[in-house]
């Protein structure tokens, strides 16, 4: 079969619930992906013929893509920060407002700063992994609730090179660690149940909802442990990055002046909403 029949294929089973240029996205990365083809290739070579075994994956793909499936899992893999990532349903999949949250940590210290770093709630390990790739002189360490999440970001971890010290643990528990850190960064679970309407089928029925969702009474539970928690464990003049829920900026920016806290500042993300808060640890007990 021509490549370009597979393509329009694609954009017949697919236009009804994807834009144009979001079906044009997922068939080239599946061509790049299982076959190996650069993007361009059908400018090139108009008639690029596929064998019967080179379309089998971009036909079971397209199916898993019909069921509104993220492409990501379907792939195994995600980018953040210029690096590959495993993905499966036992992590999130990285977003584009992280690598923001990231880019904040690694604009406020030197290439060689050796600070210890903690990233509570590490999913697949990106924040905690990029953090390691870029300051190579810190000490990493990736705390999270899930044994299976932990397995990723291990994995991600060998994958790119890097050392991370891993540490199951329950953020909402009181925790008997001794370390202290320099800085403590999380992306913790932030949206409020009431906020699923706004949400597509994609993220709702297969990214796990235990990193998502919180209570809609209680949606800074997470914020309140971590505070807690840096309160313990940060330095002093150390410094808490937080992703955080954009319709919640003001509330969880009190919470951080109220806890001994100073120099907060609350930054909006690339689509213009509040969605990133840091602040430096002042022990004035």
């Amino acid at each position: 079969m021509l490549l370009k029949e597979i393509k329009n294929i694609y954009h017949k089973e697919l236009g009804v619930t994807y834009a144009t240029e979001e079906v044009n996205s997922f068939f080239y990365m599946m061509i790049e992906h299982y076959l190996h083809l650069e993007r361009f290739i059908l400018a090139i070579q108009p008639d690029y013929v596929v064998t019967k075994k080179e379309e089998e994956p971009l036909f079971q793909g397209l199916e898993k893509l019909k069921k509104e499936i993220p492409i990501q899992y379907i792939l195994g893999t995600a980018h953040f920060m210029d690096l590959n990532f495993m993905v499966n349903s036992n992590v999130l999949i990285p977003r584009p407002e992280t690598e923001e949250l990231v880019h904040w940590v690694l604009s406020d210290y030197s290439i060689d700063s050796e600070l210890k770093i903690l990233d509570i709630g590490t999913g697949s390990g990106c924040i905690a992994i990029s953090l390691a790739k870029n300051l190579p002189n810190a000490k990493v360490y990736a705390l999270d609730v899930s044994k299976e999440a932990i397995k990723v970001a291990q994995k991600n971890t060998d994958a790119n090179n890097v050392a991370i010290t891993f540490l199951e643990n329950n953020i909402l528990k009181e925790s008997n660690l001794q370390q202290k850190f320099d800085v403590i960064v999380s992306n913790p679970p932030y949206v409020r149940v009431l906020e699923k309407k706004e949400m597509s089928k994609n993220v709702l029925e297969y990214e796990p909802s235990l990193a998502l969702f919180v209570p809609d009474e209680t949606p800074l539970v997470f914020y309140s442990a971590i505070i807690k928690f840096a309160i313990k464990h940060l330095n002093v003049n150390g410094k808490l990055y937080l992703e955080i829920n954009q319709y919640l900026g003001k509330e969880t920016e009190t919470l951080l002046k109220s806890n001994n806290f100073s120099k907060i500042e609350l930054r909006k993300d690339l689509y213009g909403n509040d969605r990133m808060l840091k602040g430096v640890f002042d022990k004035n007990e």
